[in-house]
């Protein structure tokens, strides 16, 4: 029989904050990080609002232990760095390094955030050799190698990129790692920083909002975009028990699918999200009853969040677990999404608590059901399913549930 996994350590750095309690407690009072643009350079900044972490490049070495300045390192590399900082403060480095374990990131963008500012100086000749080296920063495994050299760590490597579902997929191959018994410890997430080139490109989208963003409501306009990073540490359940690890959430159940529809949209009828959910309840042995909250992907997109509602309504019916969507808190971070919106379901399973859905007001046509609007205390959340849904179809849900 497989190996069961759990997680036993979290590292996560996002808009709300650096570290898990940080996340906890802006999402037990509602505190949004979605705020006015303070670091981000692009002429279109001033008209939106993002869920940008409020350190520079700068303020992020300083806090890794790097030289500040011109150090060779992307602001996407300094996030990774920074979220896996986080997870060692709570698991000794030597567990990574005494026997093989796996590192699975993901990430989308690269280091375009630096590439986009410095791209003149690497054409110019008297300029081109000091830049150079921030070429080989656009490959999205840059980041990943980035991480496991500064910290003296030669696991597995593996870096996935399936746009905002990423993460999500890495958190599943690290889990399917320890299950074939390939290693016994994965640290599976994913990073990424905003930059013009993702901003730009979701307003030429036109499904950017310049406001805090309205997950599966009416009047929904658009997301909001954000960056993050984090990490967790599956491990085999044999292996945390042998070590006396604490385990946080056992990862229960898990499925990607693929819509096979458009490059950008979701099948209308969401028939991608139904099957991913329903394969992740069948690897989990559950049924629809046994879910007791659901951290919905909802992006506030006209089109995610009625494929995602309805196949929220096919599968669970009119009387559907309470959900919602936590990316008013953070926007929507692309690769870090899924990492992001894992461990945000853990902290619902840890504090017993629903997360509440900010900024909803009206109930949307097509659908019979409606996300949850204050926190709830007390939830008695036995399983947590998450959503990850991302460009090209890329389908993943996960199942996490009380250890």
């Amino acid at each position: 029989m497989a190996e069961k996994v759990v997680i036993t350590g979290i590292g996560i750095i996002s808009a709300l904050g650096t570290g898990y309690q940080a996340q906890v407690a802006a999402l037990r009072t509602g505190r949004s990080g979605v705020k006015a643009v303070s670091i981000l350079r692009s002429v279109h900044a001033p008209e939106f609002v993002l869920g940008e972490i409020r350190m520079t490049n700068d303020e992020l070495s300083e806090f890794i232990g790097l030289p500040v300045g011109d150090n060779g390192y992307t602001r996407t590399a300094l996030l990774s760095l920074a979220a896996m900082k986080d997870l060692l403060n709570t698991v000794d480095i030597n567990l990574l390094r005494n026997e093989p374990f796996a590192f699975i990131n993901a990430n989308t963008v690269g280091g375009m955030s630096k590439m986009e500012d410095i791209y003149p100086d690497v054409l110019a000749p008297d300029t081109q050799e000091k830049n150079i080296k921030y070429i080989d920063t656009l490959d999205c495994a840059e980041s990943t190698e980035r991480v496991a050299n500064f910290y003296g760590l030669k696991p597995f490597m593996a870096t996935i990129s399936t746009a905002c579902s990423s993460s999500s997929n890495s958190l599943l191959l690290g889990a399917r790692m320890i299950k074939q018994g390939v290693v016994k410890r994965a640290v599976c997430g994913g990073g990424d920083a905003l930059s013009r080139f993702t901003l730009n490109g979701f307003n030429s989208l036109k499904n950017v909002d310049k406001h805090i963003c309205k997950p599966f409501d009416k009047n929904r306009l658009g997301l909001n975009l954000g960056e993050a990073a984090g990490f967790c540490l599956l491990e085999s359940e044999s292996a945390a028990r042998a070590r006396g690890a604490t385990i946080i959430a056992a990862f229960s159940g898990y499925a990607n699918t693929n819509d096979a529809y458009h490059s950008t949209a979701p099948s209308p009828d969401g028939s991608g999200a139904y099957n991913t959910m329903k394969l992740a309840l069948k690897m989990a042995s559950l049924e629809t009853k046994d879910i007791s909250y659901i951290n919905a992907h909802g992006t506030a997109t006209q089109n995610n969040d009625q494929a995602e509602g309805l196949a929220l309504q096919r599968l669970f019916g009119a009387s559907s677990p309470p959900f919602s969507s936590t990316k008013p808190f953070t926007g929507h971070t692309l690769a870090a999404a899924g990492i992001v919106e894992a461990i945000f379901s853990i902290v619902a399973l840890e504090q017993q608590i629903i997360i509440p859905n900010l900024n909803f007001e009206t109930r949307m046509e097509e659908l019979e059901i409606a996300p949850a609007t204050k926190l709830i205390e007390n939830a008695g959340l036995q399983h947590v399913l998450s959503n990850s849904f991302g460009f090209g179809g890329s389908n993943v849900s996960l199942v996490f549930s009380r250890s």
